[in-house]
């Protein structure tokens, strides 16, 4: 039941309506003649628009594991079909053999051989989603671009902790192809150093 307070020539009138139709339906036609004051509510609760208010969430934390994990194991999901030795040299591994070498040089984890032994299994895979050619995103059309996405797992339950994902440019020159597939790389180890670091000062 609704509530609408309106003034109909000149008196405070008070209509119980069934509906948030109705009662906007009764509040239009009776605006027109006196001019509505009131606001719709629920009746007894006070609600009213308040109610459809939505706060201001905070973020949520990052999960402690990522942190806490002291090795790590990289594994190598591999790469989209059409992807080597052209638009980026080398072939499917050339990745994984990057990030690998980017952990190490981090050195923040212990590189274990065996994802058995250790607390974070970093997955990485090269993919090529497929897209227009001109993808609009407001219209929710999916990025055309090859991207690396890295899934983070928990070594012990093997749920997903957490995904990352960077976008390779466009390029017309292999060499910028080449350079661009580096820089995208990097951006995804310096993602997973700042969630680290996140996770390390208990924010999110």
């Amino acid at each position: 039941m609704k509530i609408v307070r309106f003034v109909l020539d000149g008196l405070l009138c008070v209509a119980v309506l069934s509906g948030v139709a109705s009662a906007v339906g009764a509040a239009d036609a009776m605006g027109k003649r006196g001019g509505v004051v009131g606001a719709v509510g629920q009746q007894g609760g006070g609600a009213g628009a308040a109610g459809q208010q939505v706060g201001t969430a905070g973020l949520a934390p990052v999960p402690v594991g990522i942190f806490d994990a002291k090795k790590i194991f990289i594994s190598n999901a591999g790469a989209d079909s059409g992807l080597f030795p052209h638009p980026f040299s080398g072939w499917t591994d050339r990745g994984y053999n990057q990030f690998y070498t980017l952990m190490q040089n981090w050195g923040r984890y212990e590189i274990v051989a065996e994802p058995q032994q250790a607390d974070l299994v970093l997955e990485l895979q090269l993919i090529a989603p497929n897209g227009p050619s001109s993808g609009n995103k407001v219209n929710g059309a999916s990025d055309p671009l090859p991207m690396f996405r890295l899934v983070i797992f928990d070594g012990k339950t093997h749920y997903v902790l957490w995904v990352l994902t960077e976008s390779i440019q466009v390029a017309a020159l292999q060499k910028t192809h080449d350079r661009n597939f580096d820089d995208a790389l990097t951006a995804l180890a310096t993602d997973l150093r700042g969630l680290a670091t996140k996770g390390a000062a208990g924010t999110p």
